[in-house]
């Protein structure tokens, strides 16, 4: 996803899971509350592709996350 005019660049933000081995997920908090978007990306791949999930889908990835971490 790319920003367009009306909205910001996402600020982002860690997991606090991503001290675990080097996996580290991000997601833009603020972006999610305003639009209703979750956003997720890999942190070291800052420039690479992002996820654009729902609150469902977003809720899914972090009970996903916490069952396999």
């Amino acid at each position: 996803m790319t920003p367009n005019q009306n909205t910001p660049a996402p600020d982002w933000m860690k997991s606090s899971y991503s001290t675990n081995g080097g996996n580290c997920v991000e997601w833009a908090p603020q972006h999610a509350a305003a639009t209703g978007e979750f956003l997720v990306r890999d942190s070291k791949n800052p420039h690479g592709p992002q996820l654009a999930l729902t609150a469902n889908g977003f809720a899914g990835l972090v009970t996903f996350a916490k069952r396999n971490g």
